[in-house]
């Protein structure tokens, strides 16, 4: 049996601010992103033979709830919560299970509805899974709350001291994905700002000089991908939309994450590289032959470590590649053309799979005016990274099925 997997139909939301939608709740949510996948796909419910539901904010079998919109089929439903990381920890899985030859097609459906600001721990009367990390990081810098762009600008600054970057390359990094946004009707924001005005907005984390407009918003929202394999491709005719996933890793902490006194191995950099790594064997490519990468960049100095990560540069070039502007259209890679997780939002459950629709529509030619033109190519190639802390890094790569 052919181990190949393919994407056939994806489906996405717009991203919103919290409670800006009235009555918005996760199971309209899914429903809405779930139907579009489907019909993208041309395919029933009926056809799905398991269904991994992913989010992070919610009572336990709210993936249930949410898949219970599109159909009763009996089919199995997983829930995923794997943090930052649960959407495309949920693609894997509906990935594993194709190439595993235990389904012939399969649904991954993400969405979160959260609350506005900073986020919290839901439970206080238990270890939280972060604390070792929070741990670590503390004896290289000193804590700061909330927690999260603490951790990431430290990284950032730990980066600035050791390689000669400076926060001005983040600045700069937001002010790029912010641009993208704009010719992206899903996206929470559309807005162009300046280097100016992105520093002077209200600032996150002083020391790292990460101000709001450097930060991935919290935001509800649904993505949706319908997976299947070689023979469910070629008795449906789907070859000339599928999106073949040529290559997938999903890695999660070793040791070296606490001994390395590294801040950037502490937020992922080495289980992003690894994970990079594999894809890379796997796919048979190199960081040169992609033309377009969506990326984790929850805060601006995660988009630079993780140039670096996926061996965009070398360690320590991350921002030789923001001065040549060789991550944005006209350059070497056209980085987070959807605005990234900074401008389009970051309704934690569905990311991954924001990300992976974004790919999708890619390497199709139908992103409009956010077309990469080397993506719609005979030789197309596009790579996904998505994290989360405490934690796991995915990342996947993709081609055309057609080429």
């Amino acid at each position: 049996m052919s181990n190949r997997v393919f994407v056939i139909g994806v489906g996405l939301t717009k991203f919103e601010k919290p409670g800006r939608r009235e009555g918005w709740d996760y199971p309209d949510m899914a429903l809405e992103s779930g139907t579009k996948a489907l019909a993208d796909a041309g395919v029933d419910f009926d056809k799905i033979e398991q269904a991994y539901a992913s989010f992070c904010y919610g009572e336990s079998c709210s993936g249930h709830r949410a898949v219970y919109g599109l159909g009763l089929t009996g089919i199995p439903v997983f829930n995923v919560n794997s943090n930052c990381s649960s959407g495309s920890s949920a693609l894997f899985l509906a990935a594993q299970a194709i190439r595993g030859g235990l389904a012939e097609c399969t649904l991954a459906l993400g969405f979160e509805k959260m609350q506005p600001g900073s986020l919290g721990s839901t439970y206080n009367d238990r270890e939280q899974p972060m604390q070792r990390h929070l741990l670590a990081m503390a004896e290289l810098q000193e804590m700061y709350f909330p927690p999260a762009p603490w951790m990431f600008g430290a990284a950032g600054i730990e980066h600035n001291t050791k390689y000669g970057s400076t926060n001005d390359h983040f600045v700069k990094i937001a002010v790029k994905n912010h641009r993208h946004s704009v010719n992206n009707p899903y996206s929470q924001f559309q807005d162009v700002y300046t280097e100016a005005q992105i520093k002077a907005d209200k600032m996150i984390y002083p020391a790292g000089g990460i101000t709001r407009t450097m930060c991935s918003p919290t935001s509800d929202g649904s993505g949706a991908a319908i997976l299947a394999g070689e023979a469910f491709v070629d008795k449906h005719g789907l070859a000339a939309q599928a999106v073949e996933i040529v290559g997938q890793a999903l890695v999660t902490d070793t040791p070296g994450t606490f001994e390395s006194g590294s801040l950037a191995t502490l937020v992922g950099a080495d289980m992003s590289r690894l994970a990079a790594q594999r894809v890379y064997k796997q796919a048979q490519i190199g960081p040169d032959d992609v033309d377009v990468i969506e990326l984790h960049d929850c805060f601006a100095p995660n988009e630079l470590l993780t140039y670096e990560a996926l061996g965009l540069c070398g360690e320590g070039e991350g921002h030789k590649l923001v001065d040549t502007g060789d991550t944005t259209y006209g350059g070497r890679w056209v980085v987070n053309p959807s605005g990234g997780l900074i401008s389009k939002g970051h309704p934690l459950g569905a990311t991954g799979l924001a990300q992976c629709a974004e790919l999708t529509w890619q390497l199709r030619g139908t992103a409009d005016k956010r077309q990469v033109a080397g993506a719609a190519t005979k030789s197309g190639v596009a790579l996904q990274h998505n994290i989360g802390l405490g934690g796991s890094a995915v990342v996947t790569a993709y081609r055309p099925a057609d080429r």
